[in-house]
C-alpha cells in the first residue's frame, strides 16, 4: 500500500484493502478476546472472595458467548487459501427421479439462499431451469460475501434425501438425489487464458421470469470449453450481451477451480463422482422418514433436526468439514 503506483489499478487497491479489512478484524476481534478474558478471570476472583453466586453463574454465560467468537475466529484462520476469500458460484443439479429430484434440488437452493440470508451475503441468479410439475432441474447463483468461496467449497458434491413423498398418492418412501458444484468468483488479479477457439457458444431463447424479451429472442447464452468439457450457461440477463459475459466470468472461475483441484490432487475423482448423481456417492444424506437425521458421510458429524438444516442453519456442517477436510 505504501507503493507510489498502489492507487493507479483501483480494482487491485481495492482487492488489497478488503483483505486488509478482513485481516484487521480478525486480529481487532482477537485483541477483544483476550482483554474481555482477563476481565472475567478478574471478575471471577472477586465473586468466589464475595461468594456471589449470581456474578459467577453470569460469569459462565460470558464465557459461553467468548467461546462462540473465538471459535469464528478459529474457522477463519482455516480459510487461508488464495481462493477461500473470493465470492462463489453455486450450482444445483437434479438427479434421476423426475419431480421428486427436482423438487430436492429446490429444496437445497432454498437451504442456501436461507444461509446467504442469516449471514447477509447478496446472491444473484444466473441461470435456472425449472420442473415440468415442481421444483427445478438445474439452477446456478452468485453468492457474494466474506470468505464464501472458502466456506461453501467443501458442500460440492452429491446430496441425498430420503422421505415420504408429498407426490406419492400412496405415501411411499422415496430417496431423491441433487447435486451441489461450488467454485471461485476469480477477480481480473487471478490470470486465466482462454482461446477463442477452444469454446462453442451457443444461443437460446430464455425460459421463465426475465421481462418482455424473454421468448422473444435468442438472448441466452451457453458457452462449452471444448479442451475441459466444461459448460456454462446465463439466461437471467436482460441482453446476450450481458449473458455472454457474465458466461465468460463463470467459465474463468469453473477453470481456476479446476485448476486448484488438479494442485491439491483432489481432482482424480471429481469426473468419476459426476458421472452418476445417485446411490454410493453421497456427501451427506437428510433422512426425515423413518427417523430424522442429517448426516455427513465425511466427517460423520450428524443433526437430529433436519428443519433446522433446510432452513439454512448449516455453520456447524460447514465449520466441521474445514476442520477435518484436508
Amino acid at each position: 500500500m505504501l507503493d507510489a503506483n498502489f492507487w493507479h489499478n483501483k480494482k487491485y487497491s481495492k482487492q488489497i484493502l478488503k483483505e486488509k479489512k478482513l485481516f484487521s478484524i480478525l486480529i481487532e476481534s482477537y485483541d477483544k478476546s483476550i482483554k474481555k478474558l482477563e476481565d472475567l478471570d478478574e471478575l471471577n476472583k472477586l465473586a468466589l472472595d464475595e461468594n456471589n453466586l449470581t456474578i459467577q453463574n453470569e460469569i459462565l454465560e460470558d464465557i459461553k458467548n467468548l467461546r462462540s467468537e473465538v471459535k469464528k475466529n478459529e474457522v477463519k484462520c482455516f480459510l487461508s487459501n488464495e481462493a477461500d476469500i473470493l465470492d462463489c458460484y453455486i450450482e444445483i443439479h437434479a438427479g434421476a427421479g423426475g419431480t421428486e429430484s427436482q423438487d430436492w434440488a429446490d429444496m437445497l437452493r432454498r437451504m442456501y439462499l436461507k444461509w446467504s440470508d442469516s449471514k447477509n451475503f447478496k446472491y444473484h441468479l444466473i441461470s435456472e431451469h425449472k420442473g415440468e410439475e415442481a421444483g427445478i432441474k438445474s439452477s446456478t447463483i452468485k453468492i457474494e460475501g466474506d470468505f464464501v468461496f472458502g466456506l461453501l467449497k467443501n458442500e460440492s458434491g452429491i446430496h441425498r434425501l430420503v422421505r415420504i413423498s408429498p407426490f406419492d398418492s400412496g405415501a411411499r418412501r422415496h430417496t431423491s438425489f441433487a447435486s451441489i458444484w461450488v467454485y471461485p468468483v476469480v477477480d481480473e488479479n487471478i490470470n486465466i487464458e482462454i482461446v477463442d477457439k477452444d469454446l462453442r457458444i451457443d444461443t437460446y431463447r430464455s425460459s421463465g421470469a426475465g421481462g418482455q424479451h424473454v421468448n422473444t429472442t435468442d438472448s441466452a447464452v451457453r458457452i462449452t470449453h471444448l479442451p475441459s468439457k466444461i459448460v456454462v450457461q446465463c439466461q437471467n440477463e436482460r441482453s446476450q450481451h450481458k449473458n455472454k459475459e457474465t458466461c465468460m466470468n463463470m467459465l474463468k472461475a469453473r477453470l481456476y477451480d479446476y485448476e486448484i483441484k488438479k494442485k491439491e490432487q483432489k481432482n482424480k475423482n471429481l469426473e468419476t463422482s459426476k458421472s452418476e448423481i445417485g446411490w454410493g456417492h453421497q456427501i451427506r444424506s437428510y433422512v426425515l422418514q423413518p427417523y430424522r437425521l442429517v448426516k455427513d458421510n465425511r466427517t460423520n458429524f450428524e443433526s437430529t433436526n433436519p428443519d433446522k438444516v433446510l432452513d439454512g442453519q448449516i455453520d456447524d456442517f460447514l465449520e466441521q468439514s474445514l476442520y477435518q477436510i484436508k
